[in-house]
């Protein structure tokens, strides 16, 4: 859909272009059905035709995700106020930490009204000390002024109204990102006759990678033809990364298979027993389980903010300790002892519940009900 002379223009922000072609598409679509155009304010990585197909303008920016130089992130603060005055966009709408901290201040200063969206805390959070106060000024300096700020779970927003980060009337929760459910659907086709675990995830320590290949280890030990498979990118730029040293030490040894990256799960999805996500990473609500709930597959997560809302333990799959070894092994081992029909009745529950709380279509209608309270004008 072009660019329409006299729209209200909505821009977007994110950390990666991957992010908004991957995870906004679908509220894009939305966006302009209701009568706005749109413009995204992302580092380009390759994906800059993909958000031109959507009919979106396309204004590429330098940014480090998990940066921490201030030289740069006044660098990147300059840039979105220098984009924000040119584009003169009727809101802002922020996704992951540095638009929703940078873009916000930048915004405020362009008398933009802001809307943001905390999908997760990270390893920022997790921990007490120097960082997280940083943290905390700057995003509480950066969304005094937003309009709406909106949580992917109940944890997070109580945390930044407690700390008098922002407002309780400033703050709204979502299903997470939402599913698209004709995307992401059940395969009819027999699941494989080897059991196969998989992790999807950006591949850093805090995700559980580590915990997840050791409940492999134990588990292989009386049951040596259960696949194990992780799935994901490697990110040499952060300190919590996984090796891929240590992946493919791992593939050797024959406890996991290391699967690479991929732009599309769903294939790798429709060969899977069961998806796992043993993180403790201070989650928004993790796609990856979303999608595949949404595909009948059952899950296993940790019972930590942003990965329990996405479980109904027992039912669609089972909830472990943050950190345990054991129990996530002790949830593998009772998924495995199900018979086919109770699995595969737990995947059946698991897309029933994407359809009843957690539809793409849900967090499309608070955005548009967030933005029609700015009093836009669209024909």
């Amino acid at each position: 859909m072009p660019a329409s002379a006299g729209q209200p223009k909505i821009v977007l922000a994110a950390n990666d272009s991957w992010n908004i072609v991957n995870y906004r598409a679908g509220l894009i679509r939305s966006l302009q059905g209701a009568g706005y155009d749109v413009a995204v304010l992302a580092p380009d990585r390759g994906h800059a035709d993909g958000i031109r197909a959507l009919g979106a303008e396309f204004h590429p920016i330098e940014m480090r995700a998990r940066g921490r130089s201030p030289t740069a992130d006044l660098a990147l603060l300059t840039t979105f106020h220098r984009k924000l005055r040119a584009i003169r966009p009727a809101a802002f709408l922020g996704f992951t930490a540095k638009p929703n901290i940078y873009g916000s201040i930048a915004a405020g200063w362009a008398a933009v009204p802001v809307i943001n969206n905390i999908s997760g805390l990270g390893a920022a959070f997790m921990r007490p000390g120097a960082l997280r106060r940083i943290v905390e000024t700057l995003y509480r300096i950066a969304l005094r002024r937003s309009v709406t700020v909106f949580f992917q779970n109940r944890e997070d927003r109580d945390l930044f109204i407690e700390r008098g980060i922002v407002a309780g009337s400033q703050a709204a929760l979502l299903p997470g990102s939402g599913v698209d459910l004709d995307h992401f659907s059940p395969v009819a086709s027999e699941r494989p006759r080897e059991t196969t675990f998989l992790l999807a995830a950006r591949l850093l320590w805090d995700k559980g990678v580590g915990e997840f290949v050791e409940a492999a280890r134990q588990v292989r030990e009386n049951q040596p033809n259960v696949r194990f498979q992780i799935l994901g990118i490697v990110e040499p730029d952060s300190p919590a990364a996984v090796p891929l040293s240590a992946l493919q030490k791992w593939a050797d040894e024959g406890v996991i298979e290391f699967l690479g990256s991929s732009d599309d799960v769903r294939p790798v999805l429709s060969e899977a027993t069961c998806v796992v996500l043993p993180s403790y990473y201070r989650e928004g609500v993790p796609r990856i389980l979303l999608e595949a709930a949404a595909m009948a597959l059952p899950v296993i997560t940790t019972d930590a903010p942003g990965c329990r809302e996405a479980v109904d333990d027992g039912q669609t799959g089972f909830l472990c300790e943050p950190r345990s070894v054991d129990s996530l092994a002790d949830a593998i081992e009772r998924l495995m002892n199900l018979s086919s029909e109770n699995q595969a009745a737990m995947g059946t529950a698991g897309r029933a519940k994407m359809e009843r709380e957690f539809r793409e279509d849900i967090v499309h209608r608070a955005y548009i009900d967030a933005i029609g309270k700015l009093g836009l004008a669209t024909s």
